[in-house]
């Protein structure tokens, strides 16, 4: 992950938030809420705005974080449009099982302690 093409540089939280994305495989998927635990922050939203401002896409995968009932959810602050649905051809394209914008049954929620 190279800042050198930035046009600012990550803060802290959002560099953690960013590494612990990239331990997500292809074809999988994690929570905001899971992903605010593994990097020890309490507030999902506060992961959801540092994946708003996610300058590494989508070497840094935050495509592959949904909400906690399966929603694909948004995409670079937008919650609807062309931007989610590139979210979604990217999870479909990567492995990942959809039915109507959610995780379709069976699809498992990845956890960080599988690594």
């Amino acid at each position: 992950m190279s800042v050198e093409n930035c046009e600012r540089v990550p803060t802290a939280f959002e560099a953690r938030v960013y590494e612990a994305l990239r331990r997500i495989p292809r074809g999988r998927v994690t929570t905001y809420g899971r992903l605010a635990a593994a990097v020890g922050c309490g507030s999902a939203r506060a992961v959801g705005q540092a994946l708003r401002r996610n300058p590494f896409a989508p070497e840094v995968p935050c495509h592959r974080v949904v909400g906690t009932d399966g929603l694909v959810g948004g995409y670079f602050g937008e919650v609807a449009g062309v931007r989610v649905m590139e979210k979604i051809e990217r999870l479909e394209s990567e492995g990942v099982r959809l039915a109507e914008g959610r995780l379709a049954k069976g699809q498992s929620i990845w956890e960080f302690h599988e690594d």
